[in-house]
């Protein structure tokens, strides 16, 4: 009798803990009513779906970027692990990186400037005097085509397109985007990036996430402990553009194939991270390219337990940890977006690979496919 009313009771506090957990979770969504807009003559519009675990995840065809992650911490409580904003209007207004794909070509190409085949192509400078995730009006900046279905397992997935016209930011050809997300039912997030294109076009598309694992960008991200795959980094001029040389990251603060905080090294008597501002931005050249069997980077913070690991098929990791960010922007829940508040991953091929031979190649051409997957799995230890 003793040990029926134990297992009742216990199975009263596990139901009440779900509901509260469900409720909170609730609480953290935003309000799609505040995304219904028009941009450009399209309409936006907020997408949210929930995996079979409670992983909450929401879109918007707007730059077909993710505005809310909401995964477990390690004791079950609900957190809101990416920036964001709580209306379009943050995004309009606001870091136009925060979340979205970012491309034609993301990160760096010098001085907007490439050749294929003898054609010299100058594409939008919109970063002194470079070219940066596609220009001041890239794919984030646009309202992408969306819908919405389950897949064979039963996973919710979000769809989006956009036709880049020929000539747009300067890019040649008229080219077919497509980004597929997956909310998989063990806590990850799959993206499939898909490109077809009549001209030949460098690409390079990437998810452009600024995450902070405690669940508000009001705690520094320069607690979490990071890992990265990579023996080598592409070393870069103060414009943070490649030289084509590949640096080794033993015995510098560009080591992490130990698991390291992130904030417990940026030196600027390190060139490359007196370059960036005294943090990081900088491209990995990962160690196992194409292999998507084990994580190219995992990153941890104790205070919440939260562990994330990134699988891709790409050659390389640009790792950014918020120098840049400067507390101006106020997001999600009036949180506000403080200097290092937020890290990027961004799964990729290389800045600038259309000026250097010795990267992997970037151009694709008619007839062809570009196609880049890359994995972002949540769970707690």
């Amino acid at each position: 009798m003793k040990k029926t009313l134990f297992l009742l009771m216990a199975a009263v506090v596990v139901i009440a803990a779900s509901c509260t957990g469900k409720k909170a979770a609730e609480a953290l969504k935003v309000d799609p009513a505040l995304f219904e807009a028009v941009v450009d003559g399209k309409d936006v519009h907020l997408y949210t779906v929930e995996n079979a675990n409670g992983m909450i995840v929401q879109f918007t065809n707007y730059g077909a970027r993710v505005v809310s992650i909401i995964v477990p911490d390690k004791n079950g409580e609900p957190k809101d692990v990416i920036w964001g904003f709580d209306s379009i209007e943050g995004y309009l207004t606001g870091d136009a990186f925060s979340g979205p794909v970012v491309g034609r070509y993301g990160n760096r190409i010098a001085k907007g400037a490439f050749t294929i085949d003898g054609v010299a192509y100058q594409v939008d400078q919109n970063e002194n005097g470079n070219h940066l995730h596609g220009g001041k009006k890239g794919i984030y900046a646009v309202v992408w085509d969306c819908k919405q279905y389950k897949n064979d397992k039963g996973e919710p997935v979000v769809e989006m397109t956009y036709d880049s016209p020929d000539g747009e930011m300067g890019y040649p050809g008229n080219m077919m985007i497509t980004v597929i997300y997956t909310v998989k039912n063990d806590n990850s997030l799959a993206i499939t990036h898909k490109a077809v294109t009549d001209k030949a076009c460098p690409v390079n598309l990437t998810f452009h996430p600024y995450l902070n694992l405690h669940g508000t960008s009001e705690v520094s991200s320069n607690s979490h402990i990071l890992y990265i795959d990579a023996d080598t980094f592409t070393a870069t001029d103060r414009a943070l553009i490649p030289t084509g040389e590949f640096t080794p990251v033993a015995g510098t603060a560009m080591d992490f194939n130990t698991p390291t905080e992130v904030g417990s090294r940026p030196d600027r008597s390190v060139e490359a991270i007196d370059i960036a501002n005294g943090g990081y931005d900088q491209n990995f050249v990962l160690n196992h390219p194409g292999d998507m069997s084990k994580p190219c980077a995992t990153m941890y913070e104790p205070a919440t337990g939260i562990f994330l690991e990134i699988f891709t098929d790409q050659p390389g990791l640009q790792f950014y940890s918020g120098p840049a960010m400067n507390g101006t922007d106020v997001g999600k829940r009036g949180d506000v977006h403080h200097r290092f508040s937020g890290i990027a991953l961004e799964t990729q091929k290389f800045p600038d690979a259309p000026n250097n031979p010795g990267f992997p190649n970037t151009i694709l051409r008619p007839g062809e496919e570009y196609v880049h997957n890359a994995i972002y799995k949540f769970s707690t230890k």
